[in-house]
């Protein structure tokens, strides 16, 4: 049983500003090596981000840019099983990819975050986050690293598919989903989302000038399994911004949904800040 899991951490909300890769190397079931490198994004650092993974222009400073480890990420990657926890590392290298004009990987992937969902129905919804599903693994890492997240989502996919008796092949076939609680308040854009979605146990807001109808973003956003609601709160865990607004942001040009989101960061919400361009690339990701 051999793959590569992935993890990487970015600077800011815009998805291809990659400033860490983690790859753990998994053979015959077991990990066998690991490989990290700092990046430079060439961009501006979010003080959420730093905050979240320590990761600021210092640390990146003199690293090497996506272009100048394209080599060795496709020698590790290409043809490969490739693991990532949630679709999200996988839009960000797709993303990264195409910002500096690179052929996309051609890999197979595999979401560890899915395939734990379908085989403990206790996270089918919620809580399947690398630290709850570690902590309920009894598997310690050091959280947002990217070699150690990447290794967590390794160890995360072991454990599903010895207490499932899933096959690689079957995982790789697809994921069916639980299907989640509905809610009955649906005012304006809220939607419930599709239970058998990618993103289900995702809340997502969106704010800032989109460049599609809010209706629209909305019904694509639960068709993709998140539950849409038109204010942030406390369950929020996603907030898509208009594409503009983000390139604003480092002038800290911020919508009231923003700041409230930001507010709730601080208090240590998991909330996740996207671009809407990254999240039309999650929504519209084949499985």
């Amino acid at each position: 049983m051999d793959f590569v899991a992935i993890d990487v951490e970015t600077a800011n909300p815009d998805m291809s500003s990659i400033c860490q890769i983690g790859l753990a190397f998994f053979q015959d079931g077991e990990f066998h090596s690991g490989w990290k490198s700092y990046v430079d994004p060439r961009t501006w650092f979010s003080p959420f981000n730093v905050r979240i993974h320590g990761i600021g222009e210092a640390k990146v400073s003199g690293a090497p840019t996506l272009p100048e480890i394209e080599e060795p990420l496709r020698s590790h990657l290409e043809g490969e099983v490739v693991v990532c926890h949630t679709r999200f590392d996988r839009a960000a290298m797709h993303q990264a990819f195409g910002l500096h004009a690179l052929p996309p990987l051609t890999c197979r992937w595999i979401d560890s975050a899915g395939v734990a969902r379908r085989t403990w129905s206790q996270f089918s919804h919620r809580g399947y986050g690398l630290s709850s599903l570690c902590d309920f693994l009894g598997y310690e890492f050091q959280h947002h690293d990217a070699l150690e997240d990447a290794k967590a989502a390794g160890h995360v996919l072991l454990a599903a598919i010895e207490t499932s008796g899933l096959s690689f092949e079957e995982l790789l076939a697809g994921i069916v989903y639980y299907s989640p609680r509905h809610t009955s308040n649906t005012p304006r854009h809220a939607r419930d989302g599709n239970p058998d979605g990618a993103l289900i146990g995702e809340v997502a807001v969106f704010t800032g000038a989109l460049m599609i109808p809010r209706r629209e973003a909305a019904e694509l956003a639960s068709a993709a399994g998140c539950q849409v609601a038109d204010n942030v709160t406390s369950q929020t865990t996603l907030l898509v911004v208009g594409d503009q607004d983000v390139a604003k942001l480092a002038g800290h040009d911020k919508s009231s949904k923003h700041r409230k989101a930001e507010s709730l960061m601080a208090e240590g919400h998991p909330i996740r800040i996207l671009r809407e361009s990254d999240f039309a690339e999650l929504v519209g990701m084949p499985d």
